[in-house]
């Protein structure tokens, strides 16, 4: 691991200021984009149409999914580049045959983007959308047992996030995909589509182990790379299954005359995209491991947040969401004393103190990253303290 102070010298958008909305957006690091000027520059330079360019454009494509797939430790093959993390769930929701009368179970926590996709397709299928209560299990109570007490014979797909954006809670992904595929009450084997807004670039994934049907990602977040660019990870033995939700010439298989959907990821692609921001999602993600591996990352971030999530919990008019350290890089608190989070997220944003509040539960989230530094927090915390 590098020093982390110099290590931080990359990353312009940590100067002059106390960062802690990492979930929200990370920060961009210069040479990521020096990468995006670089890279239009050089597409206006040869030509931006032709033979040249288009091999570029290929080669850019795939090595960032090489890059991506060596970060989540899964074949390149099983990526598909899209534009965040809902444009990704999106693909998997829709791309599912839906019959009147399944069911699709969400957890409370779900982002409002997710929530109004499944909300349609239960609007145009005929689907029933089912609801468990997985907030209440982040300081007790199993989250395995209560989605397991509300799967019916009618459940086909389980809609969760890894890491909660709103309580920082994590989930254990393996349990519950094991538990949804072997659920024995099923007419058919129940999937699992994650949002892994959160989880992307701040813990290990471990998704082949997992066993997960489909996972979206953002590369904007934790990943600090430039908006615009995300990724979906579908099991290798689900991609002839799962149907194309937006089509274009790049999901096509030119090697053949009746032009068929591709085998890899591709298939769920559509057409030209901004292609160096991949370049700059590619140079953000060597950046990352260049300090130290995902393991090491996420040992430093839970060490952070741990650190940070004491001493809020020591300050009068503050309670933490969770009665525990947590086990991510999201720190949620409430305030006690009857005071408006919004006008504190702003009075601290004045102060060069960048947080953001939630509606639900009404509380304020500080994120921390292995970017973050102890000082940082001690004086969020201070500054906390003189409210």
């Amino acid at each position: 691991m590098s020093d982390i102070l110099l290590h931080r010298q990359q990353f312009s958008g940590l100067e002059n200021k106390y960062y802690f909305n990492f979930g929200g957006q990370g920060v961009l690091p210069r040479s990521s984009l020096k990468k995006i000027i670089d890279c239009y520059n050089y597409i206006e330079q040869v030509g931006p149409f032709g033979v040249k360019i288009n091999s570029w454009i290929q080669k850019n494509i795939q090595d960032t999914k090489n890059t991506i797939a060596t970060e989540i430790s899964v074949n390149p093959d099983t990526i598909t580049l899209t534009e965040n993390v809902t444009a990704s769930c999106n693909i998997a929701l829709w791309g599912i045959e839906w019959q009147e009368g399944e069911e699709i179970l969400l957890t409370d926590a779900e982002h409002p983007g997710v929530i109004a996709s499944v909300k349609e397709i239960s609007r145009r299928f005929g689907v029933k959308v089912v609801v468990c209560p997985i907030v209440t299990t982040l300081n007790e109570g199993n989250p395995i047992n209560v989605i397991e007490n509300h799967l019916t014979a009618n459940t086909r797909l389980l809609v969760m996030s890894h890491i909660l954006w709103n309580t920082g809670q994590v989930l254990p992904l393996k349990e519950i995909v094991s538990l949804c595929h072997n659920y024995c009450h099923s007419r058919q084997k129940i999937q699992v589509l994650v949002d892994g807004a959160q989880s992307a670039g701040s813990l290990p994934l471990n998704l082949v182990d997992s066993q997960v049907d489909f996972y979206g990602c953002t590369g904007h977040k934790w990943l600090c790379g430039a908006s615009g660019v995300g990724f979906l990870y579908v099991r290798q033995d689900l991609i002839s299954s799962l149907h194309p939700t937006f089509i274009g010439w790049r999901g096509l298989n030119y090697t053949q005359p009746d032009l068929p959907f591709n085998n890899d990821g591709s298939r769920y692609e559509v057409g030209t995209s901004a292609y160096p921001l991949f370049s700059a999602l590619q140079e953000s993600i060597e950046i990352h491991q260049q300090w130290g591996t995902i393991e090491e990352r996420y040992q430093r971030i839970c060490e952070l947040s741990g650190y940070l999530w004491s001493k809020l919990s020591k300050i009068d008019g503050i309670e933490c969401l969770k009665n525990t350290p947590p086990a991510s890089g999201l720190v949620s608190f409430y305030l006690r004393n009857g005071q408006d989070a919004n006008k504190i997220v702003k009075m601290l944003e004045e102060k060069g103190f960048y947080l953001r509040t939630l509606l639900n539960p009404y509380c304020i989230r500080a994120c921390v990253h292995y970017l973050t530094l102890e000082s940082e927090i001690d004086a969020l915390v201070k500054t906390l303290s003189n409210l």
